[in-house]
């Protein structure tokens, strides 16, 4: 930029988000942390009404646009004393030097200004005056870089900002003429707009893309959702701005990798460094790292990258593990009673049956009648002596792959890293490794909600010390797309050779799942070199809790308010569900869903069989997406009716026969101006008549189905494979088009036949319309 201005004699910096950057989203988040000043506590609103009315005082009292600290304290404490509403400023300032740093490349520019003899100067719209600001300057940014300074202009000195003509008493003193002076600055109305009318070259200085600045933004929303407020911390910190602001944002996949799981799993990188070294000032012996194959591949990826001492990639998956259990004989009838209503031949598949047996057991019978000869099956001691012979063999193959990667002497400790959630793994391999090995089993996740109280040493970036239930529920309702992106690219271990080399299963992922996951990763790895890069702080702050609360918002937002972009990378993406089944999931799919939304409203996800629910929202509008994430994160006893209220009755004529009964039905409102009619046809199958003209002079028809009422109502994810599409007959009305319909009076009729009988389900015709036209009783 130097180059660009030859003739240039000084340097002109705005300070705050040009030279002096903050923790966190917004200036006005700091005062979330505002201590106690003198017993009166004092909290971010009372600050921000201060120091609104202290401007507002200002202009009409003497005509000037800016005022200083003391005078907003005056406004937010107006009963105290000067001493303590001097002791309340300093205060303030003292947090903003705690949680302010220098962006270094101002820094590096302001080196080269000063070796090209230019002076350096800070023109800066603040309430501070010149001597606090550049105290503070050094106190953030290190005596190093006030020394650089040789002027400092602000804006409460002379009662005006920038925008106002503040750069007209800058150029008053200045020894340069305005062509010999650039200045930069981040605010493109003060910085730009307010300084180059006076001849001054000027740069707005843009700190971010509008991608990463809507990035910000979410997380920042989702922060007030997540987040309890206290006095300990400033609201939404997010250390990882001046990574995203240097971001190379060519590589969209990699980029993806860089702003979202980047900055996550460095957080938790930096907190498992510190269970590690708790664990080994605690107890005897060596602390291994074991990282979980396959989902902790990615962490394990991340902990190499940042340097690190020897690590164990351990295969060990819940299917292994769970036979493992089986040695001891009770465990069996155990998991087949505690998977009630699972696929019973995926149940068999876990016991290792023959196929034989399986097809014996399960064949043509539905999934309770196959659980239940199943477990009756199982209840036969003979039958499940093989079965814990197999398992007695596969636990001491498990225990030499532990053996024979890690190598541990008794007394020593097994950290098992993996993204989570449940820690079932660990539960389940616990005692036996601690029995074969008489090692200490310590299991540390990225998030952790265990669904029993286990009493194990189980510990998560994410868990229940740091968020309740809810949130950690909600986070880990689409942990699937996280361990798509995080896993090792091979085949789940379904077993173990006898030197405990594991068998794996092939991978069902496909190729391009595989080069798009990759090109996610190393964005994420090269996050690790430029998350504090571009920082240059005096005091080396406090490492985790602020990036855990940053990372925390930024996987919650990537999960509930995934942006456009970024579903495109991973559109096509499947979940491997390995357990006992070769089954594939796709993550997301927005044709299914709008037509659920139309049908059901946001009740259609209670049965969808797709694993990255939110995302199917992302066109749905800004306000469905942020009701869906507040339902998710705090508990609401809410059913189907609260959210889709009746909006209207109308008369259906249902017939059979010679037989007609006329019954008044509601229609609910779902999603978009959308209603769905719901007209209970029966077993004997009746036939509908449906006045619309009633409702509108024109309808739009989003589907006519019918389906099993049980179906519908319990919102089963097999509902499509069992709909009917519904052909209708008209009587009065006029289809201009399939799906727009004309109903010139009260009285024009369409008619639904329900399809011919195949069972005895009751069955629903579902309409989905929009009414449209003045002619409405909505």
């Amino acid at each position: 930029m130097l180059d660009w201005f030859p003739g240039i004699r000084v340097l002109s910096l705005d300070c705050f988000d040009t030279l002096l950057w903050r923790d966190c989203h917004a200036p006005s988040d700091l005062f979330a942390a505002l201590p106690d000043s003198d017993g009166i506590p004092i909290n971010a609103y009372q600050r921000v009404h201060g120091e609104r009315r202290a401007r507002r005082n200002a202009r009409a009292a003497r005509g000037v646009h800016d005022v200083a600290i003391d005078e907003i304290y005056r406004m937010v404490m107006p009963r105290a004393g000067d001493a303590a509403r001097a002791r309340a400023s300093a205060a303030e300032l003292a947090l903003e030097a705690r949680h302010c740093y220098g962006f270094a490349p101002t820094i590096a520019l302001m080196r080269e200004a000063k070796a090209r003899g230019l002076q350096v100067i800070l023109v800066s719209d603040t309430y501070l005056a010149p001597r606090p600001l550049l105290d503070l300057v050094a106190r953030a940014a290190g005596a190093e870089t006030a020394a650089m300074i040789d002027r400092v202009f602000a804006s409460s000195t002379y009662g005006l900002p920038k925008a106002a003509g503040l750069y007209r008493e800058v150029l008053a003193r200045m020894k340069a003429r305005p062509d010999q002076i650039l200045h930069i600055g981040d605010n493109a109305d003060a910085d730009v707009g307010g300084v180059s009318p006076f001849g001054v070259h000027t740069l707005h200085l843009r700190q971010f893309s509008e991608r990463s600045a809507q990035q910000l933004r979410l997380e920042n929303a989702v922060a007030g959702l997540i987040e309890g407020r206290g006095h300990s911390s400033p609201k939404s910190p997010q250390p990882h701005r001046p990574a995203l602001a240097m971001a190379d944002e060519s590589d969209a996949a990699r980029h993806f990798g860089f702003a979202t799981l980047g900055p996550v799993l460095f957080g938790y990188d930096q907190w498992l460094r510190t269970q590690a070294a708790e664990l080994q000032a605690g107890r005897p012996g060596t602390v291994h790292w074991l990282f979980l194959m396959r989902d902790g591949y990615l962490p394990m990826r991340m902990h190499q990258k940042r340097g690190a001492g020897p690590v164990h990639a351990i295969e060990i998956s819940r299917l292994t593990a769970t036979f493992a259990t089986f040695a001891q004989d009770p465990a069996i009838l155990r998991h087949v009673e505690e998977n009630r209503g699972i696929d019973p031949a995926i149940i068999a598949r876990q016991l290792r049956l023959p196929d034989a047996t399986i097809a014996q057991i399960c064949a043509n019978r539905s999934n309770a009648d196959g659980w239940r000869a199943l477990h009756d099956w199982c209840r036969v001691p003979t039958n499940r002596r093989p079965i814990v012979k197999a398992a007695q063999a596969l636990a001491e193959r498990l225990v030499s792959h532990v053996r024979n990667t890690v190598r541990p002497a008794p007394g020593d400790t097994l950290m098992l890293v993996d993204l989570g959630y449940n820690g079932s793994v660990q539960s389940l391999i616990d005692p036996l490794l601690t029995r074969a090995l008489k090692v200490h089993i310590a299991g540390r996740y990225l998030i952790l909600r265990e669904m029993q109280a286990g009493g194990l040493d189980k510990r998560g970036y994410f868990d229940p010390a740091h968020y309740d239930h809810s949130v950690l529920n909600a986070m880990t309702a689409n942990v699937a797309l996280i361990e798509q992106i995080a896993t090792a690219q091979q085949g789940s271990v379904y077993d173990y050779a006898e030197d405990g080399a594991p068998i794996r299963g092939a991978s069902d992922i496909g190729v391009r799942q595989s080069t798009v996951r990759e090109a996610i990763q190393q964005g994420c790895l090269a996050f690790a070199g430029a998350a504090t890069a571009h920082v240059v702080r005096a005091d080396t702050p406090e490492p985790i809790g602020p990036w855990r609360q940053a990372n925390a918002a930024t996987l919650m937002r990537l999960m509930y308010l995934p942006m456009r972009a970024e579903l495109e990378i991973v559109s096509a993406f499947e979940h491997d569900v390995n357990l006992g089944t070769c089954e594939t999931l796709p993550l997301f799919d927005a044709r299914v869903a709008r037509a659920g939304l139309l049908r059901q409203g946001l009740f259609y996800q209670k049965g969808a069989r797709r694993m990255f629910l939110p995302a199917e929202l992302a066109g749905e509008g800004f306000a469905t997406r942020l009701m869906h994430l507040a339902t998710a994160c705090f508990p609401m006893a809410l059913v189907a009716a609260d959210f889709a209220d009746e909006a209207g009755r109308i008369a259906v004529m249902l017939s059979r026969g010679g037989e007609t009964a006329w019954i008044e039905l509601p229609y609910r409102a779902t999603h978009d101006g959308f209603f769905a009619l719901c007209i209970p046809v029966g077993a004997g199958r009746f036939g509908a008549s449906v006045p619309f003209g009633a409702i509108a002079a024109h309808v739009e028809i989003a589907s006519v189905v019918a389906m099993p009422a049980a179906e519908y109502l319990n919102s089963r994810h097999d509902t499509a494979a069992r709909e009917t599409a519904i052909v209708p007959h008209f009587d009065g009305i006029v289809a201009l088009t399939h799906r727009l319909w004309h109903c010139p009076d009260r009285a024009a009729l369409v008619h639904f036949q329900p399809p011919v009988p195949a069972d005895d389900d009751n069955l629903l015709i579902v309409v989905v319309f929009r009414p449209i036209g003045v002619d409405t009783n909505i």
